[in-house]
């Protein structure tokens, strides 16, 4: 570190940036320079950063922002015509045929390799097949895959047809992915016999077969028999993916800008899925631009994300990598199987120059040093990160242990319905360790306090005062949904729902979900802050903290926590975990419990859920868990009561 910065880039870092680059030719003064003018005139930035990638419209748009029906209903690039797929594949084929695109490794260590033309073909012959089993544009298609070549090539070829891809995690149950293909009305599904994980098949086709009972809309599944399992099939119904990918290939539907490309569902804590809507035009736009300014992606990088296509930074990943001409890898499997630092190694082995990673992947493979320890990663110019806030201990491993303070952590957050991000950091700013440094390009983002004003000195409600090209076009089939979720606090201001902080420096912060906010005493304080303290101590490997209802408080909190190896769970290991947070808040803010968990409920993209821990506590329905990655976690948190 440098004083109170982990990353302080080099004058080679900022001499090869796209940031730099980008300013440059604008005669802007590097970062900062953007960022001030893209919140000045967002339109000019939007319409440069068209410009600068050279995104390949079919027909040039005639306005970039119409906001006649409100900033909740913004609409851009307005007369454009473009096709996502094509502007990702196909024009980088023409121009970079043997350019290599997408490298798939899969966890039996098979690894398959396309170039831009193998790649472009191949997503117009399955265009061409879901065309001939009556797919037609607009029609909503899921895509229930392992992270493969194939879930790949089928992503793209959905919005080559001008269909409407449907991502669905492919580790949910058949009742999970039923509620996805009804509520989004899907005509056909692409799914696979199984993927790998952990040295096993997990099915996936079966789950899908029996989540149609639920879907009567579905009229063809192109199924892909990997040989894996038994692999379901009815006469009419499935169709073979080895005859889909032989098909003739077809052109690109050309569509106008706001044809929805996607619908990316996220869970809410209770009732249905809510299913984000995003475009051709404004989700191609704004993941480009971040891929290439936040991620410093170039033509010909190698990049990853270890994540599913179910989850939005699959589509992100995929989106980004490809709209910039680089070569997109994916992982199958476990990251850290058959051995702890497989995501290192993976790194490695195919010479990653971007990896992102989640925080709580992180922190499980810390607690498995040296063992993740010792991968060549000499070729990896940054990591990535998104989905939760960090704490200090596991940042500054990864950064300093993991990537010998040579690639830094490019930290983002937005969510799946915002598209993208509202706060990133950038390759050529020095970074404070958990920072998310500050509003990403062109975002009007804020920090508000209970009267809807901006406030400095604390933690307040992270808001979007104007609309941008990436935000959902709505939840699907339920308008007044999208309304309330985000747009009914504050007139015409987007509230995210995150609670966030700017320090004096101007570093800004997330300390986890508004919704998740403990209330001590009439103090109000994130769990984060709690967690970040507990997993501080060498004891703790993960740690979630949760409000109880107490009568003389109000609230209580209580902790459960995941010990490292050797930690012996007892009272006097209890007693100083306590001390500990003590320590870091104040006595106010010492726990009423510590709980010892064997595990606690993760999302497949590693996320904790924290209503899931408090429900289990306290004996209640803890509403849609459909994305968690293994509910018998739920089982560790009641036996650790």
């Amino acid at each position: 570190m440098s004083g109170r910065y982990a990353w302080v880039p080099t004058p080679e870092v900022v001499e090869r940036a796209n940031t730099t680059r980008f300013a440059r030719a604008h005669g802007l003064d590097g970062h900062g320079g953007i960022l001030a003018r893209s919140l000045e005139d967002p339109e000019w930035f939007w319409d440069a950063v068209v410009q600068w990638l050279d995104l390949g419209f079919r027909t040039p748009y005639e306005r970039v922002l119409d906001e006649r029906d409100g900033p909740e209903w913004a609409r851009w690039f307005v007369g454009g015509t473009l096709n996502m797929a094509w502007s990702c594949v196909g024009r980088h084929a023409e121009a970079h045929p043997e350019r290599p695109a997408l490298v798939a490794e899969h966890e039996d260590g098979a690894v398959a390799t396309l170039t831009y033309a193998e790649l472009a073909e191949r997503v117009a012959r399955v265009a061409g097949g879901l065309a001939a089993a009556g797919v037609e544009p607009g029609e909503r298609v899921a895509l229930v895959m392992p992270m493969t070549a194939e879930a790949v090539i089928a992503f793209h070829a959905i919005a080559w047809l001008g269909a409407i891809a449907v991502p669905v995690f492919s580790g949910f149950s058949s009742a999970a992915i039923a509620s996805r293909l009804a509520d989004a009305g899907v005509a056909a599904a692409v799914t696979a016999d199984a993927g790998l994980r952990r040295g096993r098949a997990v099915p996936i086709a079966a789950a899908v077969d029996e989540a149609l009972a639920a879907a009567p809309s579905v009229r063809r599944v192109v199924l892909q028999d990997r040989g894996l399992v038994p692999a379901p099939a009815r006469a009419g119904l499935h169709v073979r993916w080895e005859d889909v990918a032989a098909s003739a290939p077809v052109e690109p539907q050309w569509v106008p800008s706001e044809h929805p490309a996607l619908i990316a569902y996220t869970s809410g804590t209770t009732g249905r899925p809510k299913g984000a809507v995003h475009v051709h035009g404004g989700f191609l736009v704004k993941i480009a631009q971040e891929a290439h300014f936040q991620a410093d992606v170039h033509p010909g990088d190698r990049v990853s994300w270890i994540t599913d296509m179910g989850w939005i930074m699959g589509p992100w990943t995929t989106v980004g990598t490809h709209a910039n001409g680089g070569t997109l890898v994916v992982l199958e499997g476990a990251p850290d199987h058959p051995t702890p630092r497989r995501a290192f190694d993976f790194a490695a082995r195919h010479r990653l120059d971007f990896l992102g990673v989640s925080p709580t992947l992180v922190r499980v493979l810390r607690s498995r040093a040296p063992a993740t320890l010792g991968a060549d990663l000499s070729a990896l110019r940054a990591f990535g990160s998104t989905g939760e806030p960090w704490n200090r201990e596991p940042y500054l491993w990864l950064f300093e242990q993991v990537g010998d303070r040579r690639a830094p952590i490019v930290n983002i957050s937005g969510g799946t319905e915002v598209g993208a991000c509202f706060l990133s950091t950038d390759v050529t700013v020095p970074m404070k360790p958990c920072s998310l440094g500050g509003p990403a390009l062109g975002m009007a983002v804020d920090v508000w306090g209970p009267d809807g004003r901006p406030i400095r000195e604390g933690v307040g409600e992270l808001v979007c005062t104007r609309p941008w090209p990436g935000m959902t076009r709505g939840v699907w089939g339920d308008p007044e949904r999208y309304l309330a979720a985000y747009w009914s606090r504050w007139p015409g201001v987007w509230v995210h729902g995150d609670w966030a902080s700017v320090d004096g420096d101007g570093e800004w912060f997330l300390h986890g979900r508004s919704d998740d906010t403990l209330n001590v005493a009439g103090k109000r304080v994130g769990p984060a802050e709690y967690e970040s303290a507990l997993v501080g101590h060498p004891a703790v490997v993960e740690a979630c903290a949760v409000g109880i209802p107490d009568a003389t408080k109000g609230e209580s909190v209580w902790c459960f926590v995941v010990l490292a190896g050797g930690a012996e769970p007892d009272d006097g290991l209890r007693a100083e975990l306590a001390a500990t947070v003590e320590q870091a808040l104040g006595p106010a803010f010492r726990p009423a419990a510590v709980r010892f968990a064997a595990t606690l409920p993760r999302t497949r993209s590693a996320k904790i859920v924290r209503r899931a821990v408090r429900a289990a506590a306290l004996g209640e329905d803890a509403g849609d868990l459909s994305t968690l990655e293994d509910p018998a976690a739920l089982d560790a948190v009641r036996s650790a009561l």
